[in-house]
């Protein structure tokens, strides 16, 4: 009994928890001068997953008394109509920054809608101009994926020199822009890999894994380097990417340096609160 306690206790230090960290950065804004102006999510379809994000949003926005408002439009919208509709959002003059809840319905264009996003209005980075900026390092506010990697990596005291990183998924929202993130940081080795990928063979020399493929359980422990640290933003039925049940059943042969972030309750509230620290930057820095 007392060793499984200690291996309880072991599980514990390598979890990082997102949301004791999202909470001291929400903390963090509450001491800063509040934007007058409003924020909008927008909301296309009835996904019930895109719902609850839109309320995680709203919820941290009424902890930091921001006007925070959800305009709903149905699927059948069309691309002329959602562009219509997000551009009259986007240019009401007391709005402060949009966000298009992402993935749209099928048969909709993202950047139908997020390209009418002006970048001084655009906190999510979406748009393409706000992307091109933030690839080219010039764009104001950081992409908030790679901002709460930064983030984890701070705090799970993570040097970069010298290691090597992998980024599982290339998706346009976490993979493919956290990887540029990395390869501009000219500190680690990158590898992006996707789903087919041999994860074993590819996976077992990382110092650090990104999970970003959207696949419950397709990374497992057996498959990393022993110290080696996993941030995962992957969601799938409640779950992550990161085999985190495989890791808590097997404790007893893990040491205690391997961290990871954990689904839920990991990467996405940080993830937020860097959204509203963007919100904060472009209307009040």
């Amino acid at each position: 009994m007392e060793r499984r306690k200690e291996d309880i206790k072991n599980i514990s230090k390598m979890i990082i928890d997102g949301k004791k960290t999202a909470e001291e950065l929400l903390a963090k804004l509450k001491m800063q001068p509040r934007p007058e102006k409003f924020m909008t999510g927008v909301l296309v379809g009835d996904d019930a997953a895109s719902r609850s994000f839109q309320k995680i949003k709203e919820r941290a926005a009424k902890e930091l008394g921001v006007d925070y408002r959800i305009y709903e439009f149905p699927a059948s919208l069309g691309n002329d109509g959602l562009r219509d509709e997000v551009g009259k959002i986007a240019r009401h003059k007391t709005c402060g920054g949009v966000i298009v809840q992402l993935p749209l319905p099928d048969g909709l264009n993202r950047y139908a809608a997020t390209n009418t996003i002006p970048p001084e209005k655009d906190p999510d980075v979406l748009s393409e101009r706000s992307l091109g900026a933030f690839y080219n390092g010039r764009n104001k506010v950081f992409h908030p994926a790679a901002a709460t990697v930064s983030e984890v990596l701070r705090r799970a005291g993570f040097d970069l020199k010298g290691k090597k990183a992998a980024v599982v998924g290339r998706g346009f929202l976490v993979g493919k822009p956290v990887a540029v993130w990395l390869m501009n940081q000219r500190a680690c080795d990158v590898l992006v890999l996707g789903r087919s990928s041999d994860l074993s063979r590819d996976l077992k020399d990382a110092d650090l894994v990104i999970c970003a493929a959207g696949k419950a359980g397709l990374v497992k422990p057996e498959m990393l380097k022993q110290g080696a640290g996993v941030i995962d933003f992957g969601y799938d039925g409640g779950k992550g990417d990161f085999d985190a049940d495989s890791l808590k059943a097997n404790s007893s042969k893990l040491k205690a340096d391997f961290w990871y972030t954990p689904t839920p309750g990991g990467t996405g509230p940080i993830l937020v609160a860097k959204l509203f620290e963007n919100f904060y930057k472009l209307n009040t820095g």
